[in-house]
Order: C-alpha cells, then sequence, then structure tokens
C-alpha cells in the first residue's frame, strides 16, 4: 500500500523560469535512465524477489525513486510555469517563441502539453516499460541496477553543468545525483551477500573458452592490459585458432528428412543464379551521368 506525503524529500526551488532547461531534465523523469524507469525496475525486481533482504531493499529504493519522480516532476513544472501562464492566457510577447524554443525540443513539450509534466524524454519520445530490463536473476539484475545508478549519476552531473545561473536547481539535481550513489553502494553490497554471484545463471561456462581472450581486431592499436594478459586469459592472436574453435570445420549444417531435403533442392534450384548470363537492368537503361560503367542497351 503506498501513501503519499505532500512533502517533497527535497525542498525544490527555481530562481526564475527556464523552459530550455526544463525539457532537457525531463530527461531524468521520463527518459531510459530516469527515475520512473529506476522505480519501475526496482519495483517490479522486489515483487518477484524471494530473498526477504533484497526484497525489502528493492521495495525501499523503488519507492524513493518515486519520491525523486516527484521531485524531478516539480523541478520541470516550476521552470515552465511562467511559458506555461503566458500560453494558457494566450499573451503574446516578443521574446515567448524564443523562451520556448531555446534551440531544443522544449517547443515540443509547451505547445503538446502546454509546459506541463509530460511522460516523455528531454526529445519528447514517450516513456516505454522497454526501458525496464529486469530478468529475474538477481545477480544479472543486480548488476543492472549498478550500471543503471551509474548512468543516472552522469546525466544528473550533465544537467548540473548546466544550471550555473541557477544555483537552488542545481542544488536538488545535486542531491539527485548523491542518492544514486547511495543506491549503486546498497546494490553493490547485496549483490556481493551471494556467495556464488559469478558468473549470473546456474550452468557453468564450458572449460575450454572461459578463460580464453580472442584477439578478434587486429592491427595498430592491439593493447595488452589486465582484460587479456592476466594469467587467467588465455590469449589467442593467431587467426587459424580463431576459427572453428569446437574442432570441427566451421560450417553450418542441418539433418532433414527426406520430403524437406527434397523441397529444399526444388527450391534452391529454382532460385539458382544463372552465372552465365548479363542481362540489361533498369540501371543500365536509366543510366545518366556518374553511373559509372553500365552495359548500354540494345538500339531499336
Amino acid at each position: 500500500m503506498f501513501m503519499h506525503n505532500k512533502r517533497l524529500m527535497y525542498t525544490v526551488r527555481v530562481n526564475e523560469p527556464n523552459p530550455v532547461l526544463a525539457n532537457l531534465i525531463l530527461e531524468q523523469f521520463g527518459g531510459p535512465d530516469g527515475e520512473l524507469a529506476a522505480a519501475m525496475r526496482y519495483f517490479t525486481q522486489g515483487l518477484g524477489e524471494s530473498d526477504p533482504g533484497r526484497k525489502d531493499m528493492l521495495l525501499d529504493i523503488a519507492t524513493e525513486e518515486l519520491s525523486h519522480l516527484e521531485v524531478v516532476g516539480n523541478l520541470v513544472s516550476m521552470l515552465n510555469k511562467g511559458a506555461r501562464g503566458k500560453m494558457a492566457e494566450g499573451l503574446e510577447t516578443a521574446d515567448l517563441l524564443a523562451e520556448i524554443t531555446g534551440g531544443c525540443d522544449s517547443h515540443t513539450t509547451a505547445l503538446l502539453y502546454g509546459g506541463g509534466v509530460p511522460l516523455t524524454n528531454s526529445a519528447g519520445v514517450p516513456w516505454t516499460s522497454a526501458y525496464v530490463d529486469s530478468r529475474s536473476d538477481p545477480t544479472c539484475d543486480l548488476r543492472s541496477n549498478i550500471a543503471a545508478e551509474s548512468r543516472a549519476k552522469i546525466i544528473y552531473e550533465r544537467l548540473m553543468n548546466l544550471c550555473k545561473d541557477d544555483p537552488d536547481v542545481k542544488d536538488a539535481l545535486g542531491f539527485l545525483m548523491t542518492r544514486e550513489i547511495a543506491h549503486q553502494k546498497s546494490f553493490e553490497k547485496a549483490l556481493y551477500s551471494i556467495k556464488d554471484n559469478f558468473p549470473p545463471g546456474k550452468l557453468p561456462g564450458h572449460p575450454d573458452f572461459v578463460d580464453t581472450y580472442y584477439n578478434m581486431s587486429q592491427g595498430e592499436g592491439d593493447m595488452r592490459g589486465p582484460w587479456n594478459a592476466s594469467e587467467q586469459f588465455e590469449y589467442v592472436n593467431d587467426r587459424d585458432d580463431q576459427m572453428a574453435v569446437d574442432g570441427g570445420d566451421g560450417s553450418a549444417s542441418v539433418n532433414l528428412s527426406l520430403e524437406d531435403t527434397e523441397v529444399s533442392q526444388a527450391m534452391r534450384q529454382r532460385l539458382a543464379s544463372d552465372t552465365a548470363s548479363d542481362p540489361t537492368t533498369g540501371a543500365d537503361l536509366g543510366a545518366g551521368p556518374g553511373s559509372g560503367t553500365t552495359k548500354q542497351a540494345p538500339e531499336r
């Protein structure tokens, strides 16, 4: 059961309206790394979690993310308030158009949503549950959560860099950025509280390939480091040793029934290329300057 408290988790103060900044902050409202995506990710994980400790943590953080969503939404609303009032009352001001566009998509949210707080990202793309990438395996999901909190922190940092003229907005964003760090720490602790947390899932990797590093992109810029030079890895540089690593011939085959074999052969014969032909094509008939060498159509 959810109960709403009208007091925000963090006080929102906006120095002056700024629809352009409001539009950019929408990234953390309805974007892929935003607060709604985080809340739904952790909420659905918590519902399916069987471990009581992780379940409690996930539902705590999911609920906090909803409170962050409310903070972000209020920031957007306050930053849009001046333009929203002018548009709603039909005031014609010379600066209104520039105010709501400002070189970005803020005109989309201003005109389409009336300067409100839509569930979109900063480009006006609607929020989608495709942003929720839970897989119902705690080691997999917790690693994804750690990455999600890291991405969100970076977005908040970039937004804060745009708030030099409004220290109060920057302050609120700084709180939200800081909570990303705290959540990442909790998720890391939860991950490492699982004794066997790597690799994700239950099945072990194949012993012939689990410690192998294939140098597949070769040439200037080849580098060795702990990701491939450690004693944990067998470094495979020879091209021949990178093909058919299973010991087979590296081809693809399938066992077909007699009926499927006959049908496949008939299809192959019907669609076979005539390598001896050199037909005149539409590119030949319509050839003009810059078309390169083409086959000339026969004279009529």
